[in-house]
């Protein structure tokens, strides 16, 4: 919801703002009902909708606020608020129909009229709409031909100051980037009626405007007034401090509807409330099951932001102020931190995508540089050439007996030491991979360390590894079949070579090359136009949401068995590695030799 302004002003289409419930829980014991319910009946513990009637043993009631009008004449009839997706597409809808209707009207007062956009309320949401209007009226004055000097955007609200939450040197800031975007702003300005264009103030002055965007305040969502519960002020919920309702005790109140008070004040109607009475009611769920004592709720506010446009941001965190970049950086990752925690690491790359990849007009934090795109059709002959060059590569050690076991080349460089030795070693292993000369002297001492432990008591088995994967990069880069998968085990594998000082400057066309390639380039004139979309129904069906391991038994794996498992391997191939080290064993051709340095390490 705290992104819905994005919507309404064009900045992201609506799919970078919905989560569906059942792609979160597709792989949960979480069953997922969509319904609405018309009645709570909390004696007999039952919610009733028009086709199905529901049991509980425990309910939790979060059923959100509503906008509040405050009784002011017209607003609900004539005004536009900003508090669902519903809203912020009707919202987006309308001003482009503004902007069209004023294209064609040769009425100067009229025209006026259409091009008046009006936010009511200098809060959190009323000065993100604004923000929006103010860039997404520069696109639709190009779009339509009608100059932005004829364009206004206002904010007017009834108090003294804008952003009250926040501390005056973040409000001095906010109010110079609100005149910078040539946002206008009316403060003391309550409104006292709405038409259907016009808006009319306290003091007799009139706007007249077909658009006003109503974000004065909410209150608990009208649909509590109707229950056998307790209410506290503006319509919401009275809780006690386990976040119960006063009335029953197995029903859990959290978010904008629950009425708590800390120091005489309610809580705040705000993401952080939402989250944290979330966790403290479900503790105590599971207190209550077990028998165990209970979880007070005691906020603990990290701060708060407010985004005006898409590139500027104050906020203030752990009580600093952050203000411009950074601050927008932030918010950015707040929002990825809340996707991580619902929904993995799929929810933070939609979210990338649609904030910094899928965006329009360079409106972002970074302008347009991620979002340019370029026809994959053009890389298709570079795609080509880095495959058969990988495949000549790749058969070229086949015939020069990589596959042998008494032949060993893999390891020749990094298993010497001294730079007279090294030059030697690298001399006979660039016939094998290049006669260029390598980029490094000798391998770097962590690598050679890392060679020693884990890559020398299998030298044969790593270097056909390898061949096939010189092999298989170049098939699959030629056929296009995964080949971003095939690009980066390209710059793995070329790193390796680099760091194994058997590699000359020219393996950085690979590098760069593959870099290139990640961007979908099978997908022209390659087996990914097909396979590519197939996959991605098939991972949607299987594994929609969280990752989950799930083993033979059909138990799910918890995650410290999986680090257990990886840990115990490690251990394992080190202690093998010490072993042969130790015993001066010969593994096909190779003598390892026990040296100080390396006991030391």
């Amino acid at each position: 919801m705290t992104e819905l302004h994005e919507v309404a002003g064009g900045r992201v289409e609506e799919d970078a703002v919905k989560v569906e419930l059942k792609r979160l829980f597709h792989r949960s014991k979480v069953n997922v009902i969509v319904d609405q319910i018309i009645d709570v009946d909390f004696k007999n513990r039952r919610l009733t909708s028009k086709e199905a009637i529901y049991e509980y043993d425990y309910l939790i009631l979060n059923i959100g606020s509503e906008p509040a009008f405050f009784g002011v004449k017209g607003v609900q009839e004539y005004g536009f608020t900003l508090w669902s997706l519903e809203d912020a597409k009707n919202i987006r809808r309308h001003i482009e129909d503004m902007f069209e209707e004023a294209s064609k009207t040769t009425s100067s007062e009229e025209r006026r009229k259409l091009l008046t956009f009006v936010v009511a309320g200098a809060g959190f949401t009323g000065v993100e709409m604004a923000g929006e209007l103010a860039e997404f009226k520069k696109e639709l004055c190009y779009k339509y031909n009608i100059d932005e000097k004829e364009v206004r955007v206002m904010i007017v609200e009834a108090l003294d100051t804008i952003l009250p939450t926040l501390n005056e040197k973040l409000i001095k800031k906010a109010r110079y980037y609100i005149n910078k975007l040539n946002i206008e702003l009316r403060t003391s300005s309550p409104i006292v009626e709405v038409s259907e264009d016009k808006v009319v103030l306290k003091n007799g002055d009139v706007i007249n405007t077909k658009t006003l965007i109503w974000t004065c305040g909410v209150q608990g969502n009208s649909f509590a007034s109707k229950l056998d519960i307790t209410l506290g002020k503006r319509g919401r919920i009275l809780t006690n401090e386990y976040m119960q309702s006063v009335d029953y005790d197995n029903v859990y109140v959290i978010g904008d509807i629950t009425y708590f008070e800390e120091d005489q004040k309610p809580v705040l109607q705000v993401v952080e409330t939402a989250l944290q009475t979330a966790d403290v009611a479900a503790e105590n769920i599971v207190a209550d099951i077990k028998g165990s004592e209970k979880k007070r709720f005691k906020s603990n506010y990290h701060g708060f932001m407010v985004s005006i446009g898409s590139r500027y941001c104050v906020a203030t965190l752990m009580n600093k102020n952050v203000t411009g970049f950074f601050a927008m950086a932030a918010k950015h990752l707040v929002n990825m931190h809340y996707l991580f925690g619902i929904g993995g690491f799929l929810l933070i790359w939609d979210y990338f995508k649609h904030h910094f990849m899928d965006i329009k007009n360079n409106k972002s934090m970074v302008g347009g540089h991620f979002a340019s795109k370029t026809p994959t059709f053009w890389l298709v002959l570079l795609r080509l050439f880095i495959g058969i060059m990988w495949l000549i590569e790749g058969l070229g050690k086949v015939k020069q007996g990589w596959l042998s076991p008494d032949k060993i080349f893999i390891v020749t460089a990094s298993s010497v030491s001294g730079a007279s030795q090294a030059t030697e070693a690298v001399a006979s292993a660039s016939q094998a991979v290049s006669q260029a000369v390598p980029l490094l002297k000798q391998p770097p001492e962590f690598y050679q360390q890392f060679m020693h432990i884990f890559v020398e008591p299998f030298a044969y088995y790593f270097q056909v590894m390898v061949v096939l994967a010189e092999i298989g990069i170049g098939l699959a880069l030629i056929a296009g079949l995964f080949t971003a998968l095939a690009s980066l085990a390209s710059i793995f594998l070329c790193f390796n070579f680099i760091l194994s000082a058997m590699a000359g400057k020219e393996i950085l066309w690979y590098i760069f090359g593959a870099i290139a390639l990640l961007g979908g380039a099978g997908r022209s004139f390659g087996l990914d136009y097909y396979v590519v979309p197939w996959f991605y129904k098939w991972w949607e069906k299987t594994f929609r949401g969280k990752l989950n391991f799930k083993s033979k038994r059909g138990e799910y794996m918890k995650k410290h068995d999986i680090y257990i498992i990886v840990i115990t391997l490690i251990i394992a191939l080190s202690i093998q590695g010490f072993y042969m080290f130790s015993k001066k064993e010969k593994v096909n051709t190779f003598t390892y030799i026990r040296e100080e340095n390396y006991i030391k390490a």
